[in-house]
């Protein structure tokens, strides 16, 4: 059996931590390959590594001083180094590194990327494994895309010993310079990883001990979720849930290789396991999978007589849109009207522009926009099995004196998306996850 482990900014923050990876890496010879993030905050008024290494970059455009900030890096790794007692020569990186940033010879990707490879570097030798640096692996395309045919070949060719720890974040570009993922990116290392040598699991390691069914900043203690499916958590991630970095998904999907996101300070915590499908029969009384949502969109509706009988008018409502670059991100109809709902932050600069065009070449009879709404979704993979779901929640938002402003539901039940008005956002989510938890 092989894991991959990917363990976050958090779990990386100081010597402590390192001993709680130690423990969990030791005691399970599977995890050979283990996957870091820049060290991250150690409290709530402590600086991310990688925050810190865009400023240092920020600094020297300017040309401002960031001696400090360079020396408050340093000290960082430095004092994980001497708390382990490992035999690792940072000086001399930390000396060559401020030596080509003086010289401003350094891009912002390969600055960046120095707080995983640091941490790789004191990781490997606090383990015992081997250190592989991300660029011997991990290959971009020249139009900034992951090659993975190259990227795949590259590691399976490493022999993997008694064990392997590589950065996360960035990897190579075919001039040779080095390119970052956007922020969270070392997700998709550890995902590229697990899926290039067909790992049994792949194991992320955080600070929270699964998926939440809500966002604990809106809902009190609320339930983790034991097991999801990958098309559930892509629902909830594109609904608003903070769950995994995006890109991270498909690499594992493609090769049916389950995700385990695991708690670094509750190790005997089982988590949320994410796969392609569970029976659905393991846990009847939980049928709906998490609540979440975003705040901030925009509807724009237009109504039209006869416009059942009309070919095309939905597709020239969308080609305005796609004229303006605007994404769709629902949208509901009726017999004789159709809506489109958009982020308001996209849509304000053209507003009236694109009302302008729906007016001159659609001729609605009316054409409205509704602003300041909120959107909160339920998601589950069992509500399509359980009738009078939708009724439920609607009562439910009825009774807290919630107004909806939109329904949208596809075909599958995977989800009910509802529009609610800005100021109701979170009593939305509270009354959702009420109604299914208690």
């Amino acid at each position: 059996m092989l894991k991959v482990t990917k363990f976050g900014g958090s779990s990386m923050a100081d010597a402590v931590q390192y001993g709680k990876i130690k423990n969990i890496i030791l005691s399970d010879p599977a995890r050979k390959v283990v996957v870091v993030s820049a060290a991250g905050k150690r409290n709530k008024d402590d600086h991310k590594i990688t925050d810190l290494l865009y400023l240092c970059h920020a600094h020297t455009q300017y040309g401002v001083d960031c001696n400090p900030i360079f020396e408050q890096i340093a000290a960082r790794y430095m004092e994980i180094r001497d708390e382990l007692n490992l035999p690792v020569d940072l000086e001399s990186d930390f000396a060559a590194l401020k030596k080509r940033l003086d010289r401003k010879d350094v891009t912002s990707d390969e600055l960046a990327s120095r707080g995983e490879y640091f941490s790789a570097k004191l990781m490997a030798a606090y383990l015992g494994f081997r250190f592989v640096d991300a660029t011997q692996w991990v290959k971009f395309k020249i139009d900034g895309s992951v090659d993975k045919e190259a990227t795949y070949a590259a590691l399976q060719a490493i022999d993997l010993g008694e064990g392997i720890v590589t950065p996360g974040f960035y990897g190579l570009m075919p001039d040779g310079h080095i390119r970052t993922f956007t922020r969270g990116g070392s997700d998709i290392t550890g995902a590229l990883a697990a899926a290039a040598l067909d790992a049994d699991i792949y194991e992320n390691w955080t600070d929270v001990s699964g998926i939440l069914m809500a966002d604990p900043r809106i809902v009190d203690n609320p339930q983790a979720i034991p097991e999801v499916t990958y098309e559930e958590l892509r629902e909830l991630s594109y609904s608003g849930a903070q769950v995994l970095h995006e890109g991270t998904i498909l690499p594992v999907s493609e090769k049916n290789i389950p995700l385990n996101i695991r708690n670094t300070n509750e190790p005997d915590n089982p988590g949320t396991i994410i796969r392609d499908s569970f029976d659905t029969n393991a846990d009847p009384n939980r049928f709906i999978t998490g609540v979440t949502g975003k705040k901030d969109f925009t509807i724009i509706s237009m109504s039209k007589r006869g416009m059942s009988n009309e070919v095309g008018v939905l597709w020239r409502m969308l080609t305005i849109l796609e004229r303006h670059n605007i994404s769709i991100d629902y949208c509901p109809n009726g017999i004789d009207n159709v809506s489109v709902v958009v982020s308001t932050e996209s849509i304000a600069p053209c507003l009236y522009q694109v009302l302008a065009e729906i007016q001159e070449e659609l001729k609605p009879s009316s054409l409205v926009v509704h602003d300041q709404i909120a959107v909160v979704a339920a998601v589950g993979r069992r509500m399509a099995s359980r009738p009078g779901i939708s009724g439920r929640l609607f009562a439910a938002l009825g009774e807290a004196g919630i107004n909806i402003r939109m329904i949208n539901q596809g075909p599958d039940e995977l989800n009910i998306i509802l529009g609610v008005d800005n100021k109701d956002f979170a009593g939305a989510i509270r009354v959702l996850y009420d109604s299914f938890t208690k």
